[in-house]
């Protein structure tokens, strides 16, 4: 039986031989209905405050679950960055000792080829030595010539301007004129 504060203030009852005060009786439902509405009041207050609350820690839930699935995507995101940047730098590092051993590579050809070039060079050397040395030589052998045969014009030329011999030959030598004119 659902009773309202407005029940109790309108309840009447018999009368009955010896019964109890009415004005008490109706002071005392005055009271709890007084009392039972604010007890009423109370309840409605509670329940719309226990509605505001849920409401609010539905809210932080909402907020909380976001939150775990922010961080979740966060973690997620920070490993998979780390995982792109340790692949990344792992690629990179490779990259950098392949073109270091190819750079090493054509370096050590280059090297090699500088060093046959080298050794070229020094036989082009030689020879160029040998030759400008050859040439010299032959220099000086046909300045020796040039010298001796100069020596003999000069001789003849002597020859030519003494008085000759009778059996002197126009091919004889200074010294073959000599010797005939001395001998």
């Amino acid at each position: 039986m659902n009773v309202s504060p407005l029940d109790l203030r309108q309840q009447r009852f018999r009368l009955a031989f010896r019964g109890f005060d009415r004005v008490e009786v109706a002071t005392f439902l005055a009271a709890v209905a007084e009392d039972y509405e604010q007890a009423l009041l109370e309840t409605d207050r509670l329940r719309q405050d226990l509605m505001r609350m849920e409401a609010v820690l539905n809210e932080h839930r909402e907020h909380e679950r976001n939150l775990q699935n922010t961080l979740t995507t966060a973690q997620q995101i920070s490993e998979d960055i780390k995982a792109n940047a340790e692949q990344d730098a792992r690629r990179i590092i490779r990259e950098a000792e392949g073109r270091s051993d190819l750079l090493l590579e054509k370096t050590q050809s280059r090297l090699e080829d500088v060093q046959r070039e080298i050794d070229g060079l020094k036989l082009k050397r030689r020879d160029v030595e040998t030759t400008i040395e050859s040439t010299i030589q032959t220099l000086r052998n046909t300045l020796e010539f040039v010298r001796e045969q100069e020596a003999r014009e000069r001789e003849e030329k002597i020859l030519f301007h003494r008085p000759r011999h009778a059996d002197a030959g126009p091919y004889d030598t200074a010294e073959s004129l000599e010797s005939r004119l001395l001998g």
